[in-house]
């Protein structure tokens, strides 16, 4: 469910997410199923918000995208710096206009900071003075190699005794994040974070389907999706953003497929090099979205082919 506070009242909206690694067959599934219920789609994809990054995100086709109407692809710029605070909000925009027609949402893409965000909500100091904030990094830091762990993670447990708890003492990159965030704000991280579940759009409620198939079936589709991109044209298309201007060092031309197109380009590789190495990112990439997907509770797990079963799931939570 989504849920939206307008003082008094309570609105509630249909919604759903599907998620899984790459090429584990989300598209085509995500298609059936908003087609089934009538759904739109709210990308939850990194990448594919550029537009003119088409083959190598391996988007929705135009004749897709015009029979089921899709969100938060190509809304922005190769150029431009996509974050997820923005997507936050582009996707609590898009999620009003699909509720204010009575539609359901389906939410689909392997970005697992994304879901998360929309799951949990977020929170950034973007108001934190950035020389101040490396400032006291660098005294926590000194502190940290002349007092030790224990010292600091004592001083966490009086000031936020819940994120101490949850931080071990030896867990120093949390440990510091914790110290740094209460010295910077003047209040506690737990606290942070419970403000910012608050801006969660999905509840506890929100089913959330995970698609998974055997590594090597897995493997086997990616090594065949690289294949595929590059008989597409996918070498062409990064071409004419190179030509267009785009800086190949710009976060956008550093996703998977596109820096491995510039380094063929380049010369640094030849195009089996070039293609082996993006198969083998593609495949690590994979191997973390599950690994962050399955610290996640509440994901229901199947088959691709389990379509039967996840259309009875859904119709029991929607």
């Amino acid at each position: 469910m989504y849920r939206e506070n307008r003082k008094q009242t309570t609105v509630f909206c249909p919604v759903f997410c599907l998620v899984g690694p790459t090429a584990v067959g989300k598209t085509a599934l995500a298609l059936d199923l908003a087609n089934h219920y009538g759904a739109e789609i709210i990308s939850v994809d990194s990448v594919q918000v550029y537009r003119h990054l088409d083959i190598g995100t391996a988007k929705a086709s135009p004749e897709e995208r015009r029979r089921i109407p899709h969100h938060l692809i190509d809304i922005v710029e190769p150029d431009d710096n996509y974050s997820l605070a923005r997507f936050i909000t582009a996707a609590a925009i898009a999620l009003k206009d699909i509720q204010q027609r009575g539609r359901t949402a389906l939410f689909t893409g392997g970005s697992g900071l994304y879901l998360r965000g929309l799951s949990a909500g977020i929170f950034e100091l973007t108001d934190a003075d950035p020389q101040l904030r490396g400032q006291l990094r660098r005294r926590l830091q000194q502190r940290l190699q002349n007092e030790g762990h224990d010292a600091l993670h004592a001083e966490l447990t009086r000031i936020d005794p819940e994120s101490a708890r949850r931080i071990h003492p030896h867990d120093l990159q949390r440990l510091l994040r914790a110290l740094e965030i209460f010295y910077l704000s003047g209040t506690s991280w737990s606290e942070h974070l419970r403000r910012s579940r608050q801006t969660a759009l999905l509840t506890t409620e929100t089913p959330i389907i995970g698609l998974v198939v055997e590594r090597d079936i897995l493997y086997e589709r990616i090594n065949h999706r690289v294949e595929n991109m590059l008989a597409q044209g996918l070498v062409d298309e990064v071409r004419g953003l190179l030509e267009q201007g785009y800086d190949p060092e710009l976060s956008s031309m550093q996703s998977i497929g596109y820096r491995h197109m510039v380094a063929y380009l380049s010369g640094r590789y030849s195009l089996k090099e070039a293609k082996d190495l993006m198969a083998r990112d593609t495949r690590r990439y994979a191997k973390r979205q599950l690994t962050w997907f399955r610290r996640m509770k509440h994901i229901h797990w199947y088959l691709p082919e389990e379509t039967n079963k996840i259309k009875l799931l859904l119709e029991q939570k929607l």
